[in-house]
């Protein structure tokens, strides 16, 4: 028998002495890492990092806060092509192994050994999800084998389905996002079950090396990097031939995708965030917290076009400010009719189209990147012009088309001097726009386009559900990324006239009524609390004589207001306000007040007018309806002060025909909806169960006499019947009303209306207070806003008048006098009163207020 050689028998020895001491050392390390490896369990209660996410009523997304972006799903939902892609990717025996490929694991042994470092990894997709939710990236052995152990571990304790879904939810794939879902939404704007197979190979390809082969910053390392896969899958047999060569003929359709709200309300998902930051901190932007807003969704769009429609309008009115910037263009290219007649004669069957592609030229290719720095902004796109004639301009837009405004869509562009005097309409676009110059437009109804420019002025609208105070749309200003600051919730404008509706109220219960007669007269006061002198004016510099209250209103009648303040004394009428939920600090302790030159925000205006529009009610605004954690469990549910008018009626009978009791609800402690309408209810309840307690509203406390403010409301629908409001006719509703408000040259414009069902408040102005205009008042600058939202607004409301109340009567009377009406007199009208206040037929007494400051005898005053 012959003998091994020599060289043989050494190299035996020297393997099996290196593979004893590989499981000796194998050994060894599990017995010293095994008990310091994390429980598998654990892995399955990590919480991903999920961002904040905000939604409409209807359940559309407005926002999401989070620096990671992601998106879990199941197993279920993973496209089975997408699963066959990220395994011929990083793992194709995933099904078959343990949680360790011994191929892959030999090659990166022998790449430490030789270069004293490892670079392909040979990691399975099991050893990667081990190191994604336990470990540290750095490339050590140390590191390796915890992974590998753990890896075995958690083969051991999930199905590879589960670990599957681990993975996938985990990885990070470039430009912020986390898991293939979310990745899906980044680069092309859908969901992962919407993707072609191109698109989910290119997906799978990048866990490898998010930059290196990303489709947006390296798309041609992307395109190999994704055939590549689309042939493994091939030779896996996971795609037929067919499938693989249309697949690599698929260019790269990626494109960075912004998170696709549904619906734009900024300024109101800036208020949930500070709010849910407020109250959970950091963790507010990690744990998935899904937000459900009172926001409707028909009607945030309204309110969004609305405000931009009207600023826009405004703009316009006071003329062309030039163009944004200018850059130097080389000699012109051939014009768009050059272009058109070249098309004809290659394509004579076509029909003309004056919104086309624009050549990709080396110098379009140029103007596009410079054009990248000029954000599209309310549908206003950038663009830069390539040629002017007489009647038409071409321009180039950033969206790469190339378009003609004609001079009839210019003929607003009168140069600007001042928001008082402009120039003459243009006669010819080649005066003026010049070929270079950056300008804004905006695409018509027609199709048409039209020469348009960013407006400086602001403005701002709410509009609430009167009652029970939620947000049903809030718009803050002109652009939120522009300026995000909101001017619904911060400052605070003077409101002009807008804030009359509360003195008269105030007025009403202090002994006025709407056929009160004041002198619509010249006055001068030299008052303390004022800076000087004071000689108030209306509007119109005009005075109009012995005026009626209801008329005061529905005009706006400055000195009518200032007597009527002056007889009550400001700290009555301030005190009356505070009911309304406007602040005693804000409200000035003089006879401006009647004016409204106190600072207030459009939200607590609408609030205010809230109470007019619900019957007398006090509610509270809201906007959050419900959170949810990322299980959908629910974390809170709004339970908001809610107008009752049948509990006010069950209480009150309550008091008549029950024994007196002790009281124990407080304002503080409102009784609910429900405790109240049980009081109908003769027959035996059963105890409240739990989901019942949980429905529970309270009910909202009145603040001022139904009688008050159903007079209030008639004349305020007179504003918009016969005063300051007409406009709002256009409508074509007899339910609606409201007041305009106009500051001191006209800094501040305001429009505050309502029906039962919606109240709206808009604000136009500039945020460094300014005039709008000698011709621009709250009927010309915000009313059309408040008209354009209430149209759609109006069309979820029935058209209904509030009841008339008890104890109000309708009598006729003298116009000129406010009295009693004689028998037979022809200009009589129909005025309604409180029952105690109706004049009667003899001398009506002269009526006085000695307290608070107020003057003591009517005849000084009127």
């Amino acid at each position: 028998m012959k003998k091994a050689h020599p060289i043989l028998k050494f190299l035996s020895w020297s393997l099996l002495t290196g593979a004893s001491g590989a499981l000796i050392i194998f050994c060894s390390a599990l017995l010293y890492l095994s008990p310091k490896l994390p429980p598998v369990e654990k892995i399955l209660d990590i919480q991903l990092q999920i961002p904040l996410r905000v939604f409409t009523s209807g359940h559309e997304l407005i926002a999401e806060f989070g620096e990671k972006k992601r998106t879990p799903i199941t197993f279920d939902q993973i496209p089975n092509k997408f699963t066959q892609a990220i395994l011929a990717a990083e793992d194709s025996r995933f099904y078959s192994h343990h949680g360790v490929d011994l191929k892959g694991l030999t090659r990166a042994f022998i790449e430490l050994a030789t270069t004293g470092s490892i670079q392909t990894g040979g990691s399975t997709i099991t050893m990667q999800v081990a190191k994604n939710y336990f470990l540290t990236r750095e490339r050590t052995f140390l590191r390796k084998f915890n992974e590998i152990l753990l890896s075995l571990q958690i083969e051991r304790e999930l199905d590879k389905n589960k670990i599957l879904e681990l993975y996938i939810n985990k990885i990070y794939l470039g430009h912020r996002a986390y898991g293939i879902e979310a990745a899906a939404n980044v680069y092309y704007g859908k969901s992962i079950g919407e993707l072609s197979l191109a698109q989910l190979a290119m997906i799978a390809g990048l866990p490898k090396a998010p930059s290196k082969f990303n489709p947006i910053t390296n798309p041609s390392r992307a395109i190999v990097r994704r055939d590549w896969i689309l042939s493994r899958m091939k030779d896996l047999e996971y795609i037929t031939t067919a499938e693989y060569e249309d697949a690599v003929q698929q260019p790269i359709t990626a494109e960075l995708q912004r998170t696709k709200s549904e619906i734009e309300a900024s300024y109101l998902a800036e208020m949930v965030r500070k709010e849910l930051y407020s109250q959970h901190g950091k963790r507010a932007y990690t744990e998935g917290f899904k937000v459900y807003t009172t926001i409707q969704k028909p009607l945030q769009a309204s309110a969004n076009l609305a405000v931009q429609n009207g600023l826009i309008a405004y703009d316009q009115r006071h003329g062309f400010r030039g163009p944004e910037a200018h850059i130097e263009l080389p000699p012109p290219e051939p014009t768009l009719e050059t272009l058109e007649e070249k098309r004809q004669e290659n394509a004579p069957d076509e029909t003309s189209d004056k919104t086309k592609p624009a050549a990709l030229t080396e110098q379009n290719k140029s103007l596009l990147n410079q054009l990248r720095s000029y954000r599209t902004i309310a549908n206003l796109i950038p663009g830069v012009v390539l040629s002017s004639k007489e009647k038409s301009s071409q321009v180039l837009l950033k969206t790469a088309q190339l378009i003609e405004i004609p001079l009839e869509n210019a003929q607003w562009a009168r140069t600007y001097f001042n928001v008082n005097e402009r120039g003459p309409k243009p006669k010819s676009m080649e005066k003026l726009l010049k070929r270079g110059d950056i300008i804004r437009t905006r695409q018509l109804e027609d199709g048409s386009w039209e020469l348009a420019q960013l407006p400086t002025v602001q403005s701002a609208l709410v509009s609430l559900n009167p009652n029970n105070g939620a947000v049903l749309s809030l718009v803050g200003g002109f652009d939120f990324q522009s300026s995000k600051f909101n001017r619904v919730l911060q400052g605070g404008r003077q409101a002009g006239s807008s804030f009359k509706p509360f003195i008269y109220s105030a007025a009403l219960e202090n002994g006025f009524t709407a056929a009160t007669v004041v002198n619509d007269a010249p006055v001068v006061f030299k008052d303390r609390s004022l800076e000087s002198t004071w000689r108030p004016e209306n509007s119109s510099g005009k005075f109009f004589g012995p005026t009626r209250l209801r008329q005061a209103l529905y005009k706006s009648r400055n000195l009518v207001s200032i007597r009527i303040l002056r007889t009550m004394g400001p700290g009555k009428a301030i005190r009356f306000a505070e009911n309304f939920g406007f602040n005693r600090k804000d409200l000035p302790n003089n006879l401006s007040l009647a004016l409204g030159s106190a600072a207030i925000k459009p939200w607590d205006l609408a609030i205010g007018y809230a109470a007019f529009a619900n019957g007398g009610y006090k509610v509270e605004p809201w906007f959050i309806s419900r959170i949810e954690d990322n299980e959908g469990e629910v974390l809170f549910e709004a339970t908001p002060i809610t107008v009752c008018e049948q509990c006010e009626k069950l209480e009150q009978e309550a008091e008549l025909t029950m024994a007196p009791e002790p009281v124990s609800a407080t304002e503080e402690e409102p009784q609910s909806l429900e405790s109240l309408l049980e009081q109908a209810d003769n027959s035996e309840t059963e105890a409240p169960t739990e989901e019942t307690q949980e429905k529970q509203l309270p009910v909202a406390p009145r603040i001022v006499d139904e009688r008050n403010v159903y007079i209030v409301t008639s004349m305020l629908q007179d504003v918009i019947k016969r005063g300051t409001g007409t406009k709002a006719r256009t409508l074509n509703r007899y339910d609606i009303a409201g007041k305009t408000g106009t500051t001191n040259d006209q800094k501040d414009a305001w429009f505050s209306g309502f029906n039962r069902d919606v109240v709206t408040t808009v604000w136009v102005g500039f945020d460094k207070p300014e005039t709008l205009g000698r011709r621009e008042y709250g009927g010309t600058a915000a009313l059309p806003i408040w008209i354009d939202y209430m149209r759609t607004a109006l069309d979820q409301s029935t058209e209904e008048q509030r009841a008339q109340p008890d104890g109000i009567v309708t009598v006729k009377i003298d116009p000129e006098t406010g009295k009693r009406a004689v028998a037979g007199q022809v200009n009589s009208i129909f005025e309604i009163f409180k029952e105690e206040n109706a004049p009667k037929a003899e001398k009506l007494e002269a009526i006085t207020h000695p307290d608070e400051g107020g003057d003591s005898s009517f005849e000084e005053l009127f």
